[in-house]
């Protein structure tokens, strides 16, 4: 995306007005499904880290690695709906938000395993040296029960705003590249993908630096 150095800039300087020096200083970027969120948050995290000449500066924590797994998704008659809110454990995401602001020792978190459609429990870790935490995700400022709690543990929060036809392109190329058919990919976009998306759009609550239409 041509607007991610524009984008990364307005962030890290977002950032250094929240930065703490007492704790580790979280930041939320948030955004439905497709609207770049992961890249930019990526491309933040070395922007940071390559400023403070230091690789463990800051570090990127996806929301992803909070996927329910799918047998209890089946369970619960959720698969088809997968990546939508119920479908994340939320409970252990807050506790991780929380333990990264409180904890001053490694935190090891999940990670989510594309190739596997699965999440790796303690795949990920969070050095004790990092000052920066930049999670990422769809439902991060959701105003819905216990979702919302999350926001007051971020000290910037950070939401994207795509318009829903440059969402349902990027999602079907997505599904494309993934190996689906047209008619698969129109039909996961359709019946899920932009549902989410709706919902991320019509329910979060405000951010500190909404970033808006970008492409």
């Amino acid at each position: 995306m041509a607007s991610i150095p524009i984008y990364c800039n307005a962030i890290v300087d977002h950032i250094d007005r929240a930065t703490r020096t007492d704790r580790r200083t979280l930041v939320a970027i948030a955004g439905p499904p497709g609207s770049g969120k992961s890249t930019l948050a990526d491309a933040v995290v070395q922007a940071l880290n390559l400023r403070a000449a230091n690789p463990d500066h800051a570090a990127l924590l996806p929301m992803d690695g909070f996927h329910l797994d799918n047998e209890l998704l089946i369970q619960q008659r959720l698969l088809q709906r997968k990546g939508a809110p119920e479908t994340f454990d939320v409970g252990g995401l807050y506790e991780l938000v929380v333990a990264a602001r409180t904890d001053v020792g490694d935190i090891h978190y999940p990670l989510f395993d594309r190739s596997l459609d699965r999440s790796l429990v303690d795949a990920g870790l969070l050095k004790s040296t990092t000052s920066i935490v930049v999670f990422e995700g769809n439902y991060l400022l959701l105003d819905a029960p216990i979702w919302d709690g999350l926001t007051d543990l971020f000290d910037a929060t950070v939401f994207l705003t795509p318009s829903l036809e440059t969402l349902e392109k990027r999602l079907t190329d997505r599904w494309l590249g993934f190996g689906y058919s047209s008619e698969q990919a129109q039909r996961k976009v359709q019946d899920n993908d932009l549902k989410n998306a709706r919902l991320v759009l019509e329910n979060s609550i405000s951010a500190g630096l909404d970033l808006g239409e970008h492409t």
